[in-house]
């Protein structure tokens, strides 16, 4: 039986990644796929519970280790309850954020070293990533504007706009190092605009 693809969506805060994850998932089973669409922190009933404590915007003083280490927690939870027995049946997995959303926000964003982030993720995951990432790219201000006007608010998105202009940076810079794996798409267009490209990328993917 063939493996399936595992597909990540990533991006800043605001840039439509929930809406585009659904629009693909609806859009390969209409085209006679199996498609799991699932989501970080969560997932899972542990990571969900693991969510509650990571976002909930009370939490100030978590320490940047206690986040980075939650979120890696969760993240071994999903991958091995739901992202690996799924690909071994032959789904295409679809997530919202992985190990490329811990390298943006808590490398680049909060500082941590990044190699420090790497020997955790090969803890958490084993180093296992995406056959496929789509970065959704946007300007920070317009990302939390979209957010506000949706009354979404959780930890992240109260953080100062230099927090999440470094972590747009980072998500940049990790695309670049990785020009196969990540395909960088223009969040500011209409949403069918996007899923249209977005559709156009899996699809040249899972054709191969």
């Amino acid at each position: 039986m063939k493996k399936g693809i595992f597909i990540s969506l990533e991006g800043i805060e605001g840039t439509g990644k929930s809406t585009q994850s659904r629009l693909l998932s609806e859009a390969l089973t209409a085209a006679g796929y199996e498609a799991l669409l699932t989501f970080e922190p969560g997932g899972t009933r542990i990571g969900q519970s693991i969510r509650e404590i990571l976002l909930k915007p009370d939490h100030k003083e978590m320490s940047f280790v206690a986040e980075l280490l939650l979120y890696n927690a969760a993240r071994s939870q999903h991958l091995h309850e739901v992202i690996l027995p799924a690909l071994e049946r032959g789904a295409v997995v679809i997530t919202d954020r992985y190990t490329d959303s811990t390298v943006a926000y808590q490398g680049y964003g909060r500082g941590i070293d990044i190699e420090l982030l790497k020997s955790i993720d090969r803890i958490s995951t084993k180093g296992f990533m995406p056959h496929l990432t789509i970065l959704f790219d946007l300007d920070v201000q317009v990302g939390l504007e979209r957010n506000r006007g949706v009354n979404k608010v959780d930890r992240f998105e109260l953080e100062e706009v230099a927090f999440h202009e470094k972590v747009r940076s980072g998500y940049l810079e990790i695309a670049r190092l990785e020009p196969q794996r990540i395909k960088i798409v223009d969040a500011s267009k209409e949403p069918q605009d996007i899923h249209k490209q977005v559709k156009d990328i899996v699809m040249e993917r899972l054709c191969r």
